[in-house]
């Protein structure tokens, strides 16, 4: 079992990436780790995440109090936010939170990513929706998240950056390095004339590869949002039967699909 002690270190290792790569500036981002069900790591307030050291890290409860903070050092004010992931999504280990560059442009600009370029970035993210405009260490953004969270594992916060979370701290990581470098691909394509996307038939192949590899998360590969009931939709959602099914009938319709897209495949390459 790690310790409390080496996750702090990877916490501090983390926050060094996100401060290298430029998804965070001065004291910008928070990450957190939990621990059990009442336990939490995370970073202090006010501190950049280039140069932390595994004193800097906090422990709070389920509700944001601390529960151990050196001198000098108080959570993270956006912990609100991170609980109400840890909240909703209970397979979820670490949240970080940044401001990448290109995924936050995107953010600014009010657009979502939900055109699919790339394989990389169909299967590992699939959408990223963008949630409503909040006061920062307010309830407004938690708020603003909870509804995305049942579906996606990356969100785009209005006029703000990227929230990412998943089974592990390095996975939450990934997550958001794969968001940062799908706006930026998006962006370079736009650039050069916008960019071709994958049909649907390739998406839903995609999709069922995912699910072949057993990848954990919510993805619109396993989950299909129900737009008549005004919930999150994107790419993955084109298929008429998907507006009035439900998720697990809509995984089966892409089964199918896939099933039959495959079988076309195997046969013009057998040819």
């Amino acid at each position: 079992m790690v310790s409390e002690y080496e996750i702090k270190k990877q916490i501090c290792e983390i926050g060094r990436r996100i401060y290298d790569k430029g998804m965070v500036a001065s004291n910008d981002g928070n990450i957190s780790v939990k621990l059990n069900d009442n336990e939490f790591l995370c970073t202090p307030t006010g501190v950049s995440k280039g140069f932390m050291t595994p004193e800097y890290i906090c422990k709070v409860d389920k509700d944001g109090n601390v529960i151990q903070a050196n001198k000098g050092f108080k959570p993270s004010s956006e912990i609100k936010m991170h609980m109400r992931v840890y909240k909703h999504r209970p397979d979820v280990q670490s949240v970080v939170h940044a401001h990448p560059m290109y995924a936050t442009a995107f953010a600014i600009a009010g657009i979502p990513l939900t055109q699919p370029i790339m394989p990389e970035a169909v299967i590992s993210l699939g959408c990223v929706p963008i949630a409503e405009y909040g006061t920062p260490s307010t309830n407004e953004i938690p708020d603003a998240v909870e509804k995305y969270l049942p579906y996606f594992d990356a969100v785009l916060l209005e006029n703000h950056g990227a929230l990412a979370y998943s089974d592990s701290l390095l996975n939450a990581y990934h997550k958001m390095e794969s968001l940062e470098f799908y706006a930026k691909l998006l962006t370079i394509s736009k650039q050069l004339g916008g960019p071709k996307e994958l049909s649907k038939e390739q998406v839903e192949v995609l999709y069922g590869l995912r699910r072949q590899f057993g990848m954990t998360g919510k993805h619109p590969a396993s989950l299909c949002p129900n737009a008549k009931a005004g919930l999150p939709s994107c790419h993955s959602c084109k298929n008429t039967a998907c507006g009035s099914a439900s998720a697990s009938s809509c995984d089966n319709a892409g089964d199918d699909l896939v099933a039959q897209i495959t079988k076309k495949v195997m046969e013009q390459l057998g040819k």
